[in-house]
């Protein structure tokens, strides 16, 4: 029984997900937020509740992949396809550009279930990160509507982030194998630098962290072939 648990929390992320994309095509980009929240919290368990369990499975591997296209690359560019629609360049065909993060999406958990190297950290922006960002994209809206309408802006970032996602920047995973210090100091920081970035900003913390989490990112994989070598 155990062994299915933590493909449930899985179809529970995929299940999520779909509600997400419901609300972001009837415009309640906001909703889809918090849906895209709980689907990466299910995204989270999944994983940790395999290994306490230590149950591990190949359809578990490709269910997780599978419920991702949906929560962190469909539903995503649901959101960005939105934003474009309601930009300040009318046009009828621009909007469906936002579906490459779609794509791009699809190409950075493929080339993550195929890629050695990643078995720990990440090559590349990850999914979750990368739709957190967008979906922060409409509350950011309220404060600077003429920056987030504004179409070369929502086309540089589709281009951006989709260059981000199969890019080959190392980017430590927030999986903790100790609570070293010594070992996770950089993800302690980034983490206690997001929460209070997300205290005082809350969803408009987001661009902020992501600038963040592969700046630290950076440094901490310059430290360790430092250290290696």
């Amino acid at each position: 029984m155990k062994k299915h648990i933590p493909n449930a929390i899985t179809c529970a992320n995929l299940f999520s997900g779909c509600i997400g994309i419901v609300y972001a095509f009837n415009g309640s980009l906001e909703i889809a937020a918090y849906f895209v929240l709980l689907s990466g919290v299910f995204d989270f368990f999944d994983g940790f509740v395999a290994r306490l369990l230590n149950v591990k499975s190949a359809i578990g591997k490709e269910l997780d992949s599978l419920a991702d296209v949906v929560s962190f690359g469909f539903l995503p560019g649901v959101v960005m396809f939105q934003l474009l629609s309601k930009s300040d360049y009318s046009s009828p065909y621009l909007p469906y550009f936002g579906f490459m993060i779609t794509v791009f999406s699809a190409l950075r958990l493929a080339k993550f279930n195929i890629d050695t190297r990643q078995t720990e950290d990440f090559i590349g922006l990850n999914t979750p990160m990368n739709t957190l960002f967008i979906v922060s994209l409409p509350f950011i809206q309220k404060d600077y509507p003429a920056l987030i309408s504004a179409a070369p802006v929502l086309v540089g970032l589709v281009v951006l982030l989709s260059w981000l996602l199969v890019s080959e920047i190392k980017i430590f995973s927030l999986k903790f194998n100790s609570t070293s210090w010594a070992q996770n100091g950089m993800k302690y920081l980034f983490l206690i630098l997001s929460v209070l970035l997300v205290a005082f900003l809350r969803f408009a913390a987001v661009p902020l962290i992501l600038v963040l989490y592969i700046g630290l990112s950076v440094i901490h994989f310059k430290r360790v072939k430092t250290t290696s070598v």
